[in-house]
């Protein structure tokens, strides 16, 4: 997030309001240094729904509070924390999910790389984010799939899926040298990796999550269920846990194929798919 903004200038003149509209549509975020209600006013007439609206963020003149008016699962939550990061203004987010500290459905999508194909699910799956583990499970084709409105269908947008398991008590910067050496074995940059997954009994491993904050990358923590619904090409002493693995179903789970079998890497072992 911390590069990732070009300010420019929006000028809001009272009661202009096309061109209020036509000004907002020209830019993906705005954060407008004026009072919330102000802002409101403004946006009003441009508002349309919140998949195609432009995200905006109030911010008061002291620069001590940055509030996302609309759009807070699609880039406004994100920019309030980047606000606070480089001025030390409060992210007051209101989000459900967000304010609970709970994963949302906008999120995973973001996650995962992945488009949202019916969005009207959204606000079903949200509500369930907010009670329960909604499980992410991935579908190969050719199938016909019959679901209901609370099934949100998600479609890849492409990236490297790194699985990972990890030894007991592993270093995050083991894990990083054995992703770069992964990757670089098969001539892919980091760049290209879309996230890390590994199981959910890996979720108390602070190693796997520091590396993955080192790498700039999320970390999706999958359910046995998940894993071992997966065909690994290798044997894995995961056995031992109930799981048919770890590193390589993680990586099946949220990519069409292999391109890497797993392989160890000291105390890391690491596939990866695409």
């Amino acid at each position: 997030m911390r590069d990732r903004y070009d300010p420019q200038v929006l000028v809001y003149r009272k009661g202009k309001t096309q061109e209020t509209v036509d000004c907002l549509a020209g830019f993906d975020l705005v954060v407008a240094v004026m009072a919330v209600g102000i802002v409101v006013r403004m946006i009003c007439p441009a508002l349309a729904d919140k998949w195609t609206g432009t995200t905006v963020v109030a911010v008061d003149s002291s620069l001590r509070s940055a509030v996302p008016v609309v759009g807070g699962h699609h880039g406004g939550n994100d920019l309030a924390l980047h606000l606070f990061e480089k001025l030390g203004a409060y992210p007051a987010i209101t989000t459900a999910t967000d304010a609970a500290g709970r994963p949302s459905l906008e999120g995973a999508a973001a996650v995962l790389g992945a488009r949202i194909v019916n969005r009207s699910s959204s606000k079903d799956v949200n509500l369930a984010f907010l009670r329960e583990e909604v499980p992410v499970v991935r579908l190969t084709g050719p199938k016909v799939v019959l679901v209901d409105e609370g099934v949100a269908i998600l479609k890849s947008k492409g990236g490297v899926i790194v699985g990972i398991g990890a030894r007991r008590g592993v270093e995050a910067t083991e894990v990083v040298e054995a992703v770069r050496l992964a990757m670089a074995s098969v001539g892919r940059g980091i760049d290209e990796i879309r996230a890390i997954a590994t199981g959910e009994i890996k979720r108390d491993e602070a190693g796997i999550c520091e590396a993955a904050e080192m790498l700039g990358r999320p970390v999706i923590y999958l359910d046995g269920k998940v894993l071992n619904a997966q065909s690994p090409m290798t044997a894995s002493r995961a056995s031992s846990l109930g799981l048919v693995g770890v590193a390589e179903p993680a990586a099946l789970a949220l990519s069409e194929r292999l391109i890497m079998p797993k392989r160890a890497y000291g105390r890391v072992t690491v596939a990866l798919g695409e």
